[in-house]
């Protein structure tokens, strides 16, 4: 009986002698030094916990991702390998994910990648390590989106790492060595936590006020949504309404996609870095991704993020701190309220485009994909899938994040699949998939609570309040699966419908208030972009690229009164709002060193305007007086477009109401002769008899314009004649409709002549 228990005791202690002095080597798939094709992806740490590689070949293998590793001594090591099958959670046919590890060229026995629908550690099996420095690399085996977190060897046969939660975190700080591994930054006037069009807004506008800022973006890339990454195109108008110069930092970084998706040279990521690291009071910190914080008598006192490459811990002091997250992600750390919708919401897209080539190609089979036929989704004409490859109404836009994500991939695969292999094959023999997007564009999450919360009512019925600051000029545009493309996968459809609600003033913006920007209980968190202070319908309207980043200039400027005066956001509002006025009518290359510092201003200052810059023919370029559309007499019904180009300024009128009347003033300095030019646009439902009268004191003159037919001058310019116009005179041109089609008024033109 002794010897019995003598020998379960010694077996008992070699093993945990042989635990106790285990060699381990954790290999992060970030850390690699060579990434290859594989591409990071950092957008679900907080759902999986880590940033890992993404094999995004679009079904062609990816260039394998490789490092020199040392082990801390050479002999047998268990291997386990992070991953996951991508499409199991769908009991799809097939593991589309599937790679290699190899060592020194020579790959493991085991293929990765194709078990368990969560993220665990695959057991690779057992390797014999007989030299210390050898070469690590991932080999991608299909370009369907394997993916690789980590690589742990260890000598111990019995040990297994933490699947998930606080003790995985905790046990790969251990492993990596870097618990005490802190480097602290700051401290910073403002820490602004996201790098899209707000977080951009923010930190610039900030800077250039005098204040030391830090930019946290947790890609390697500026531009969130309208990064070449995500491609959407910059929409909401700028620079106008209440404060028309609100808006000039945005228009020095917004793109000028022609098409969204548009093309990765038209987003201009190297120009957004270079415009942020030209501002000598920003510390930009790309690739770092922020997931703790301190609080320090109800306030954030810092901000905890780490290099998604190496791993490597920052803490960011600051007095105040921007969620630009998009998810409200800093503010829900910190306690601040806020409200989510559960159903119904706005979703993720991961847009895509094909090309043709000049020869036939080939595309691999998809049984894992969605099961498409060329009837079960919009064709992506143009060889665009746009915005509406949509899906996640229904799904947990934070902890689901990354199943959207995939359900996206699989309708895109899907549907190319169709295109190329089944119904559709006979017409896309040389079409190739060239892009889809991995990083998915969201659109609604969190919306962190202010002292406002923004309302559709309110903006429907243009409630004013002292603080409304950015124009908001998007449609309130609600996203909605669409039905037509529903009925086979109703448990999440991936195709959406907009539904605009259009009583929104487009031209002059809805100037949504200053308090949507702060947190209600959460006194130096400000936030911009998405996750404002807005209902969801309201959520609708002020998403938009271009008013999201307006937001971040607002914010900037308040950081600045907030630094001068000691105070917080809140008391902006309630005791600085005359100096918080001022600043934001100030040019947006404005600035100062430091807060104490005069505000220096531009050479050369920006023309403003209630509308916004010209969206069509400068009037300012034209020759003579141009008195356009806007400053004229208008009685009856009179609607305003913008879709057929070549007008002046900001847009033209048209009226088919009989009596409908347009009266362009005439006033001139000087006395002479001017010959008077009246701007149309032709279309086949415009009459063909519009009557223009000009009136030059007690005088009529009459010409009679068919709107069918191309003005005679270039331009869009007709001439009504040369006139003796007097300072003083009641002069004016005047059109009336009949009702026998569309009249069209844009602009008159007064050009100074030498005699007639």
């Amino acid at each position: 009986m002794k010897s019995i228990f003598s020998a379960a005791l010694t077996a008992l202690l070699c093993c945990w002698s042989s635990s106790l002095m285990a060699a381990d080597l954790l290999v992060e798939a970030e850390s690699f030094a060579d990434h290859g094709g594989w591409q990071l992806d950092t957008q679900f740490i907080n759902e999986m916990g880590s940033p890992y590689l993404l094999a995004h070949g679009l079904g062609k293998p990816v260039a394998e991702a490789k490092t020199e590793v040392t082990f801390p001594e050479t002999g047998s090591y268990h291997v386990f390998v992070r991953t996951k099958d991508w499409v199991a959670q769908w009991n799809a046919k097939g593991a589309p994910g599937k790679f290699q590890v190899a060592i020194d060229g020579k790959p493991l026995d085991k293929t990765f990648g194709t078990e368990s629908a969560e993220w665990f550690w695959q057991d690779g099996g057992v390797v014999n390590i007989d030299k210390k420095d050898v070469t690590l690399s991932i080999k991608d085996l299909t370009g369907f989106d394997g993916r690789c977190d980590a690589i742990f060897f260890t000598t111990n046969a019995n040990a297994a790492p933490p699947s998930s939660g606080s003790q995985l975190a905790k046990w790969r700080k251990d492993q990596l060595g870097i618990t005490e591994d802190i480097k602290t930054e700051g401290p910073y006037d403002l820490v602004v936590i996201g790098g899209g069009y707000s977080g951009m807004g923010a930190a610039i506008s900030a800077a250039r006020m005098g204040c030391k800022v830090a930019l946290i973006q947790d890609r390697p890339v500026l531009g969130g949504n309208g990064s070449s990454e995500v491609r959407v195109w910059a929409m909401g108008n700028i620079r106008r309404g209440k404060y028309p110069r609100i808006g000039e930092i945005v228009e020095e970084f917004a793109d000028k996609a022609k098409k969204s998706p548009g093309t990765y040279e038209e987003f201009g990521d190297e120009k957004k870095e270079e415009i942020v690291r030209a501002e000598s009071n920003i510390d930009l910190f790309l690739n770092h991704h922020a997931n703790d914080l301190e609080m320090k008598d109800g306030k954030i006192a810092s901000i905890t993020a780490f290099d998604t490459r190496t791993s490597q811990v920052r803490k960011f002091e600051g007095a105040l701190f921007c969620d630009g997250t998009g998810h409200g992600t800093i503010g829900a750390l910190a306690g601040a309220l806020y409200d989510q919708t559960d159903k119904g919401r706005m979703g993720m897209s991961n847009m895509w485009r094909w090309d043709e080539t000049d020869q036939e190609t080939t595309f691999p089979e998809t049984p894992w994909a969605l099961d498409l036929t060329m009837k079960d989704f919009p064709y992506p004409r143009d060889h665009h899938g746009q915005w509406f490859w949509e899906s996640g109404f229904d799904k947990d836009p934070i902890q689901g994040a990354e199943a959207i994500r995939d359900w996206n991939l699989r309708a895109v695969y899907g549907a190319f699949n169709a295109m190329k292999n089944r119904d559709g094959a006979s017409k896309h023999k040389n079409a190739e998939l060239t892009w889809l997007a991995y990083v998915g564009g969201p659109r609604e999450s969190r919306r962190l609570i202010g002292d406002v919360i923004l309302t559709e009512e309110d903006i429907v019925a243009k409630r004013d309040f002292k603080d409304g600051c950015v124009p908001s000029t998007w449609s309130i545009d609600l996203h909605y699966p669409k039905k037509e493309f529903a009925d086979k996968f109703p448990d999440n459809p991936f195709i959406s419908i907009a539904v605009h609600d259009q009583r929104v003033d487009r031209s002059y913006g809805y100037p949504v208030p200053y308090r949507c920007f702060y947190s209600k209980n959460v006194p130096n968190l400000f936030m911009a972009g998405r996750c404002i202070s807005v209902t969801h319908e309201a959520l609708g309207t002020v998403r938009v690229m271009k008013t999201c980043g307006m937001m971040g200039e607002v914010v900037g400027k308040a950081a600045s009164l907030c630094k001068i005066y000691d105070c917080s956001p809140r008391q902006v509002y309630e005791e600085h709002w005359d100096e918080m006025d001022t600043l934001l009518n100030l040019p947006g290359q404005a600035r100062r060193e430091t807060v104490d510092a005069e505000i220096e201003m531009p050479a050369n200052l920006l023309p403003t305007s209630p509308y916004g810059p010209p969206s069509g023919i400068n009037p300012t370029k034209l020759a003579g007086i141009v008195i356009d559309d806007r400053d004229a007499e208008k009685t009856g019904k009179w609607t305003e477009g913008t879709g057929l180009k070549g007008y002046v300024n900001h847009g033209y009128l048209y009226a088919g109401e009989k009596g409908a009347k347009i009266r362009f003033p005439i006033k001139v300095e000087k006395a002479g002769n001017y010959e008077i030019r009246y701007a149309y646009l032709p279309h086949e439902n415009r009459t063909a008899k519009a009557n223009v009268v000009v009136a030059i004191d007690t005088s009529r003159e009459t010409t009679v314009i068919n709107m069918k037919e191309e003005p005679p001058i270039d331009g869009g310019f007709y001439s009504l004649g040369i006139f003796t116009i007097k300072p003083g005179e009641e002069s004016y041109v005047e059109v009336e409709s009949r009702g026998d089609g569309n009249i069209h008024a844009d602009a008159i033109q007064l050009i100074p002549v030498a005699g007639k």
